[in-house]
């Protein structure tokens, strides 16, 4: 579960093309909601509508990426405000008790998009400083995203907005529309 950031994409799609997997997989600048979710064999019509109806009940909200930040293996850009995003991950984790964030690895998570990956600080130094006088990057999210691997490329298979009220609408489903970008 992601929420993209399309806005953060001329940015740091460099960047996450060199050092971050997930982006050569097909998985565009975003913040996770939620990972890992439910296997795509569990993903059933009563999970789709569920989600509906819980992103629904989020409001799309504005969001400013004015720094970077870092884990001992990550490099990122941290949006602010941050609430929203945990008030998504602590929704859906709630309601899925069995999909805890990250497999229950961390005892906070803490929202970022990715823009490095397991490389020396060194090379986390010379990304930060040429993504300095480029940020802030400014995103309104209006939907969380559901995406699906088949092993080698990500997929979006569900889009669900944020309606900022309980609603029964549909999700968009692309179907079968790969975004592996090779």
């Amino acid at each position: 579960m992601l929420a993209t950031v399309a806005e953060a994409e001329p940015l740091v799609e460099h960047w996450r093309g060199r050092f971050d997997a997930s982006a050569a997989a097909g998985v565009p600048a975003h913040v996770t909601a939620l990972f890992p979710f439910l296997d795509i064999d569990l993903i059933s019509a009563a999970v789709i509508g569920d989600l509906t109806s819980l992103i629904a009940g989020h409001s799309p909200f504005a969001v400013r990426f004015e720094e970077c930040g870092r884990f001992p293996d990550v490099l990122y850009l941290a949006p602010t405000p941050d609430q929203p995003f945990r008030a998504l991950t602590e929704s859906i984790a709630e309601r899925w008790p069995e999909a805890p964030p990250y497999g229950g690895q961390f005892a906070e998570v803490i929202p970022h998009l990715t823009v490095a990956h397991g490389q020396p600080s060194r090379v986390f130094d010379e990304v930060e400083a040429a993504l300095a006088n480029r940020l802030p990057v400014t995103a309104t999210i209006v939907s969380v995203s559901l995406f699906v691997s088949d092993g080698q490329c990500w997929r979006r298979h569900a889009e669900f907005p944020m309606l900022g009220a309980s609603s029964s609408t549909s999700p968009r489903q692309p179907g079968r529309e790969s975004i592996h970008n090779s």
